[in-house]
């Protein structure tokens, strides 16, 4: 079966908080909390890790002052991972669960930027990265880039796996993805439909059947695949040209939190072992709803 590799530059420590009843302006106390290493990569990579343990691996820079921490919690939800010490901390990012409404509410809190230089550490890391990425046959590439990193940091690695031919699916968007078009094309773009219409300058008016036709005229341009989730409603994707829509199965969330990088895990999974478009759109979509059954963000267990 195939090898993975998940790429995270924005290492997070996620807190997950149970209310009751969560009020605004108001004490509240919580009932429950629990603590994972995650990141969009992360996460994606916790849950390959569940399809088929051993298959993936993690690389990510992280904070020296709280490295520790993190690593020793992916290791207990057995994600094999590999990083580059860089200046200050992991960021934290807390979920707070409203018991009452099944409601999500996520709160993300970046590190501030240190005086300190990151050329080295950088440098370090993409020869990991190059290293790493020789070893395996897919490489999932997502999350945000933290301000530290040079502006062409994600367009570069990306590049390393296009020309190393291994299956590329990228999850971010914006300037960060339009840098990244302009050296190489990822083989399987997925972002949500808000990002999709930020990142080509599409108004967010359109209805789904101009959406469909926007989609597949760009999937046909890059000839690739474009998988555009949106929440609830059906994910609409194409494959060179070729539009598909997929249904989202109705559950009863806990937590709503790394649907879509389940999602991305469940997909690359499948097209890379089995190379079935629709099979690989279903598993995302299974692995997105489990993930919304589960309190862990990032899991199908």
């Amino acid at each position: 079966m195939a090898r993975f590799l998940c790429i995270c530059l924005s290492s997070t420590l996620q807190r997950t908080v149970n209310f009751n009843r969560l009020k605004m302006e108001d004490v509240n106390r919580a009932s429950s909390y629990r603590i994972d290493a995650s990141g969009k990569a992360i996460n994606a990579a916790r849950v390959l890790s569940q399809l088929e343990p051993s298959c993936v691996k993690a690389v990510c820079p992280m904070g020296k002052e709280n490295c520790s921490v993190f690593v020793q919690l992916a290791i207990q939800d057995g994600i094999e991972i590999a990083g580059v010490a860089v200046p200050g901390k992991i960021r934290e990012c807390w979920t707070l669960l409203d018991r009452s409404y099944n409601t999500t509410t996520e709160i993300v809190v970046d590190e501030p930027v240190l005086s300190e230089d990151y050329e080295i550490p950088e440098e370090k890391f993409l020869a990991l990265v190059n290293e790493e990425i020789q070893k395996v046959d897919a490489v999932l590439l997502a999350g945000s880039r933290p301000k530290a990193y040079s502006i062409g940091i994600m367009a570069c690695i990306a590049r390393i796996a296009v020309d190393s031919k291994k299956t590329l699916l990228v999850d971010y968007w914006g300037e960060d993805l339009l840098r990244t078009l302009r050296v190489c094309t990822p083989q399987i773009i997925k972002i949500n439909e808000k990002e999709f219409y930020s990142t080509f300058g599409l108004s967010e008016a359109l209805d789904g059947e101009h959406l469909k036709v926007q989609i597949t005229d760009k999937s046909k341009e890059l000839d690739n695949i474009i998988i555009i989730t949106r929440g609830k409603n059906s994910t609409i994707a194409a494959n060179k040209g070729e539009i598909y829509e997929f249904p989202t199965e109705k559950v009863n969330p806990v937590n709503t939190t790394a649907c879509g990088d389940s999602f991305n895990a469940g997909f690359l999974y499948e097209y890379v072992n089995f190379h079935n478009f629709e099979d690989s759109l279903a598993k995302g979509t299974w692995c997105a709803a489990r993930n919304a059954e589960s309190e862990r963000p990032g899991s199908i267990i």
